[in-house]
């Protein structure tokens, strides 16, 4: 397992979509290295223990971050926090 941070929803000018995350993995500095993530899962643990999964499917800009998609949106209070890649 590695582990993440989650950066922020993806999110244009006016909306966010709480579905979408943006995440960084370190070590992971250029969008080749980046690509060995797709279609892996994410597990981001909520405070109470409850387990929210995701799964990445597409990169995000040239300098290896990557969207994750989840089932259920993540809260606001999941950004700056670790996340597993599994």
């Amino acid at each position: 397992m590695v582990q993440g941070l989650i950066n922020n929803f993806r999110r244009g000018r006016r909306t966010q979509n709480p579905k979408h995350m943006i995440i960084t993995v370190p070590g992971i500095n250029d969008r080749k290295a980046a690509e060995k993530l797709l279609n892996k899962k994410v597990v981001w643990q909520t405070p109470s223990g409850k387990k929210m999964e995701g799964t990445i499917k597409s990169l995000h800009g040239n300098k290896g971050a990557v969207r994750a998609i989840f089932k259920a949106g993540l809260p606001g209070q999941s950004i700056g926090t670790k996340i597993e890649v599994i």
